[in-house]
């Protein structure tokens, strides 16, 4: 029978993993808004194939792509520590970290001070998911692990979405600079997390000395390096179908900034039932096979999501994309914790996240490249199609611990 105080932090492991995410998710974002804005601020143009002179959007693109690359240093570091102190404490400091980084982005004088802010950046992104999911999971009842798995990871579409409403609310007014100042907001969060969150008894149960440790890590390495490629695949499907959209319906679409962040909005809200209905539904018919619906429906939806000719098929098509692809996503906390040996929860499944982010890394780069040649929706259509087709294999071919209990070995 679980008590009134462990229900409530329960619940407040769940408010915390799910809000670090979120505005993880709304910090890193923004940029995608503005991509073209801060390009004109820095002074940074280029010339198309026809020869008209236009913002180098492709540069300022790299500069999520860098946020990526760095994501595994903090996976590493805050992972570690994570399994050697507790979640708590980890976590809390990875919070402060890239609140700050984020302010300081918005003050950046010039493209190599903001290019070196969001490499410092993307070590705190890195560090948040998989001390946060890790703590979560942990706290929450086996039986709804699939369910509020779907609540947390969707904590980055309502980051997504909170980042699309501060672009219709604040940027028209205020620019770019000012939306990157709302992302130093999460560092209250750490407040909560220090007055109201207890550390997990699975990891008190599990926790070993550093030869062991080691010794656990050696023996999981085929499966970390099978969670290494399921991650990299599920990173280029989200930041195939995201980190460009904004600037597909500016671009080509020719939106305006009310419209992107409506239609923005709109995906966002898919992704969000589609996160809590396959959890839900992983509970029910096992993590893999959720996924490969999830992810084999998205392939047969992306004619629609980046062909339609007009504003309600194109909300339609984001709509419906989003809620496949992050409903597959929705089942990754439950999947990866319970892959997970209890010693290196705090570590393995973050750091196989990260890296795999590190992989997919390149493809939002890609996308700008070959859409300032071709087309954006043709850039974006060809290389989703691909990752989501390879996709459906990896998850396919890989293991499953449906519905294991933590903290129970420490082997």
């Amino acid at each position: 029978m679980v008590d009134r105080n462990e229900r409530a932090n329960q619940r407040n492991a769940l408010i915390a993993g799910f809000l670090g995410w979120t505005l993880d998710a709304f910090d890193f974002f923004i940029l995608t808004f503005v991509l073209a804005d801060v390009a004109r601020d820095f002074h940074l143009y280029h010339r198309d194939p026809a020869g008209h002179l236009g913002p180098d959007i492709a540069a300022i693109a790299f500069t999520l792509t860098a946020s990526l690359m760095t994501r595994p240093i903090g996976a590493f570091i805050f992972g570690l520590t994570a399994d050697r102190y507790g979640r708590r404490l980890p976590l809390m400091l990875d919070i402060v970290f890239y609140s700050v980084i984020e302010v300081l982005s918005g003050l950046a004088p010039n493209y190599t001070v903001f290019l070196i802010l969001r490499l410092l950046y993307g070590v705190g992104m890195g560090g948040e998911w998989g001390v946060g999911a890790s703590l979560a999971m942990e706290s929450v009842p086996a039986r709804w692990r699939g369910l509020l798995s779907g609540l947390l990871q969707e904590g980055y579409a309502c980051g997504f979405l909170l980042a699309a409403v501060v672009y219709w609310t604040v940027f028209p007014a205020w620019g770019w600079r000012a939306m990157f100042f709302i992302g130093g907001v999460p560092a209250l969060l750490s407040l909560f997390v220090r007055a109201k969150v207890k550390e997990t008894e699975a990891w008190r149960r599990s926790r070993t000395d550093w030869g062991s440790y080691r010794r656990a890590i050696a023996q999981h390495f085929p499966l970390f390096a099978y969670l290494v490629l399921l991650m990299a695949m599920m990173n280029f499907i989200s930041h195939g179908t995201q980190d460009l959209y904004p600037t597909f319906l500016q671009q080509q679409h020719h939106f305006s900034p009310r419209l992107t962040a409506w239609i923005t909005i709109i995906s966002m809200v898919g992704a969000i039932a589609g996160g809590l209905a396959f959890g839900l539904l992983s509970d029910r018919i096992g993590r893999r096979r959720a996924m490969l619906v999830a992810v084999l429906l998205a392939a047969a939806l992306v004619p629609l999501w980046v062909r339609a000719p007009w504003a309600p098929l194109v909300a339609a098509g984001a709509f419906l994309m989003q809620f496949m692809v992050q409903g597959a996503w929705g089942v990754i906390p439950a999947h990866i914790n319970e892959l997970s040996p209890d010693q290196l929860r705090g570590f393995l499944p973050g750091f196989a996240y990260q890296l795999g982010v590190l992989i997919a890394s390149s493809i939002t780069y890609f996308e700008a490249l070959i859409g300032a040649h071709f087309s954006y929706s043709f850039s974006m259509g060809i290389l989703a199609a691909g990752v989501l087709l390879v996709g459906a294999i990896v998850i396919g071919v890989g293991p499953e611990a449906h519905g294991v209990l933590f903290g129970r070995t420490v082997s």
